[in-house]
């Protein structure tokens, strides 16, 4: 771990991010500092992530907490878990997980690489699970205990995809986010009541480098959502308590059509 800067405020609130060395996590790290947030910020990437906290401390003033990690190492999970535990004894209390790291590979999945199926089981499931299950014990008792100060709670960042019937082709990226759905939509029954918010985000296509084979198939811009909306969008959702929330227009209208179609149906579609 390495502190990028001294606190600059005993107030200011606490977002820890994963995955925020490019792409949507660094979009969140952004928009929370530029609302004076405080951040720790995680990722494999060293260099990336001490870069953007200097960026961003010079910008917006905010403290910044560097925490180079592989979450789907147990050792390096574990060192972040442990900060998440954090009940502003030691260290700041995280006022907002946002669970943004994860990885994609896909094929026909008689064929696809172990390797690559366990990854994104460790990643896009165990990590996401584990991060969630070591802050929101901290979050309820500060909520049971008075703590009124602002929204609290827990970001997860899924895809559109887990709402899918079938994805041909990407059968375990596509499990996976139906995953934290699930789990997301749970913990917001669960959790909501004591006022710890938790919000999963189901983007469609983002610029990312995560979809850069898809982007090199010529689709067309209505494709494509902007990082700073779904990032915007999923902001407002968390604050105002929002189990769910699927960014931009377009895939809005797909996701209450593949709520209203008969599975079956939905199914047929997507392996037509």
């Amino acid at each position: 771990m390495r502190p990028s800067h001294a606190r600059t405020s005993r107030n200011a609130r606490t977002a820890l991010i994963t995955g925020a060395s490019a792409g949507i996590g660094a979009e969140y790290a952004r928009q929370l500092a530029r609302r004076g947030c405080n951040l720790v910020l995680v990722a494999r990437r060293a260099e990336a992530i001490e870069t953007l906290a200097a960026e961003l401390h010079e910008e917006y003033g905010v403290a910044v907490e560097t925490r180079p990690a592989d979450l789907a190492d147990p050792a390096d999970l574990a060192t972040v878990e442990e900060r998440l535990r954090a009940d502003g004894e030691t260290a700041a209390p995280i006022d907002v997980l946002v669970n943004n790291a994860g990885c994609s590979s896909g094929g026909p999945f008689a064929h696809q690489d172990l390797a690559s199926i366990e990854g994104m089981l460790a990643l896009n499931i165990g990590a996401v699970t584990r991060l969630a299950r070591a802050v929101l014990p901290v979050q309820l008792q500060r909520r049971r205990s008075g703590d009124h100060s602002g929204p609290i709670g827990i970001i997860n960042v899924a895809s559109v995809a887990g709402l899918l019937s079938g994805s041909p082709e990407g059968a375990v990226y596509a499990a996976t986010k139906a995953f934290v759905v699930s789990l997301s939509e749970s913990l917001t029954a669960e959790a909501g009541k004591d006022g710890v918010h938790v919000t999963a985000v189901l983007p469609g296509y983002v610029r990312t480098d995560m979809t850069r084979a898809v982007q090199e198939r010529g689709l067309p811009e209505v494709a494509f959502v902007s990082k700073e909306r779904v990032v915007t969008e999923s902001l407002r959702a968390w604050a105002r308590g929002t189990g769910a929330v699927v960014p931009g227009m377009q895939y809005k209208a797909a996701g209450v059509l593949l709520k209203l179609l008969p599975r079956p149906v939905a199914r047929a579609i997507v392996t037509s």
